[in-house]
């Protein structure tokens, strides 16, 4: 019998990268932010397309090449609706695109700030283990034991100890695995029943795996 209420978090960003570049405006190095628009050049059948940045200080635009010279027909077609149409979506997942920011900026900055979206998945009666899945869709700096720390209600040198005793599981279970960035497929396992004042901390995880906390 299953004695383990499943959860999944998934994990939102709140701000995009910002990438440090020089500005003609400025005449120095300075933080842009993405625009939330994109530029789509012809040049007969083939197309350049860029993600608009502003400098934070004057508000000088900044083009980041998204492709330059493509075939129309070598373009994915949903990539090329997405640009005609400014679809925000699309355009927020590419400001994500860490790859693509670091050929062209020596300083990228990163926020660990994130929304979390909580889906009960499953939940039997008098549980005593809360299993967490992660779901992080785009790139963040966030770290596992901040978000594990403020979301439980516990310290981080709590989370630490619960880890080292086993009460607290993580797949994979890799090498300081509390100070990475959080990733996709994360699974945290945490065994209340032998807690002391159990059941307040599970009424707390309760509270949040609903969404209330």
């Amino acid at each position: 019998m299953c004695d383990s209420l499943r959860v999944r978090w998934t994990i939102v960003p709140l701000t995009a990268p910002q990438p440090w570049l020089t500005c003609s405006g400025c005449g120095g190095l300075k933080p842009f932010q993405a625009s939330g628009k994109t530029r789509l050049n012809a040049n007969g059948r083939k197309l350049d397309a860029w993600l608009i940045y502003k400098c934070l200080a004057c508000e000088k635009t900044w083009n980041r090449s998204i492709f330059e010279r493509r075939n129309v027909r070598d373009i994915d077609p949903s990539v090329l609706d997405a640009l005609q149409s400014n679809d925000p979506q699309w355009i927020r997942t590419e400001t994500f695109n860490l790859d693509a920011l670091r050929r062209s900026s020596p300083r990228i900055d990163e926020f660990p700030e994130v929304g979390i979206a909580r889906e009960v998945r499953y939940e039997p009666p008098d549980w005593t283990k809360l299993e967490i899945e992660l779901i992080v869709p785009l790139p963040t700096s966030a770290r596992l034991d901040r978000l594990l720390a403020s979301e439980l209600g516990v310290s981080r040198t709590r989370l630490q100890a619960l880890h080292d005793g086993g009460t607290l599981r993580t797949s994979p279970d890799r090498t300081n695995i509390l100070r990475r960035r959080l990733k996709t497929g994360t699974q945290v396992t945490l065994d209340l029943a032998t807690e002391a004042g159990r059941e307040t901390f599970a009424h707390r995880q309760r509270s949040l795996a609903f969404g209330s906390g």
